[in-house]
């Protein structure tokens, strides 16, 4: 019996450990916007660092644990680094290639809602890096939990948390629609680990207070939950 209840206990701590440890290397990093790059023109940062992050960097790099192969696979379709392989939107490109490493289960937590976007990436990168592309304009629906369901949830192991937002000015002003404005960890105990512009750095923050606060902008309608697989 003594064995049963040991095995039990190590497994719960483990889970707690594992909890706690994803992207805890990072506490404390710097925020920077778009500290990534492929070391060439146009982008020329660097390929991987442990200093700095955005959101979505942060979240690759620990969901690479550090291992720049693995984050170039997560950050590049086919895993080769170039400008025009990056997965730059969330919506589209990062989803899609990276559906072996993540799934959407937002319905598994509460109702759902779902988000139209269309992604004009050819126009975005004509706007952001001057280069011609024949990129079409992709469409697709996000499944997201709406503001007024998200409190409460009870997650058993950590997930990738998405912001979701609508909002017209952003269309304007980088050439496309988006629908994701930010991303991070979502902890089994409340917390929500993410590299914040507001803090500045990589820090945990109190979910149930952070989305109570974004909520109040009507641009802000909701968020995505993603299980990782492995």
């Amino acid at each position: 019996m003594w064995r049963v209840f040991l095995f039990i206990l190590l497994v719960a701590c483990s889970a707690d450990v594992v909890g706690d440890f994803i992207g805890a290397d990072y506490l404390g990093g710097k925020y920077i916007s778009n500290p990534l790059g492929e070391e060439i023109a146009p982008d020329t940062d660097p390929l991987i660092r442990f200093d700095a992050f955005d959101c979505v960097t942060f979240v690759e790099t620990s969901l690479a644990n550090g291992d720049i192969n693995k984050l170039n696979k997560i950050r590049y379709f086919n895993g080769v680094p170039n400008i025009l392989n990056r997965n730059h939107f969330i919506e589209t490109d990062w989803l899609e290639n990276n559906s072996d490493l993540v799934e959407n289960v937002s319905a598994h937590y509460a109702k759902t809602a779902r988000r139209h976007v269309e992604i004009d990436k050819k126009k975005w990168i004509k706007t952001i890096y001057n280069i011609d592309t024949d990129f079409a304009p992709r469409t697709i629906d996000l499944e997201y939990i709406q503001y007024a369901n998200a409190h409460n949830l009870k997650i058993s192991k950590p997930m990738i948390v998405l912001f979701i937002i609508d909002n017209p000015k952003i269309r304007d002003r980088i050439g496309t629609d988006l629908a994701v404005r930010h991303m991070g960890f979502l902890l089994p105990d409340g917390r929500l680990r993410h590299a914040s512009r507001w803090a500045k750095r990589v820090v945990d923050t109190d979910f149930e207070k952070y989305i109570n606060t974004i909520m109040e902008n009507k641009n802000n309608l909701g968020i995505m939950l993603l299980e990782i697989k492995k």
